[in-house]
């Protein structure tokens, strides 16, 4: 009997674990991120832009460049953490 609960203890924490706190959230980027001169703080998902943009990426994060403002298809270039540029064509920029 005794070997039975322990089993059922086990399963119990193990449900726990993965309900409370067993999964990662995703974070935003943090820092701030520079489009066209607009400016965003802890930026994240995808920002559409119309053909071409200024970016100015001061966040912890790389940051792509898509040929479509829903950032669904290939990334076609990225800026890295403190770098930034005059990109075209653009028309989605993704922050992870």
């Amino acid at each position: 009997m005794r070997r039975v609960v322990t089993n059922a203890l086990g399963v119990g924490a193990a449900a726990a674990f993965l309900i409370l706190g067993g999964s990662q959230t995703a974070q935003a980027a943090t820092g701030d991120l520079v489009i066209n001169g607009q400016h965003y703080q802890n930026p994240s998902g995808c920002y559409p832009v119309n053909g071409s943009a200024s970016i100015q990426n001061d966040t912890d994060a790389r940051v792509t460049v898509h040929p479509d403002p829903g950032c669904t298809g290939p990334e076609t270039g990225w800026i890295s953490p403190g770098g930034g540029g005059t990109l075209m064509p653009v028309y989605g920029v993704k922050v992870p």
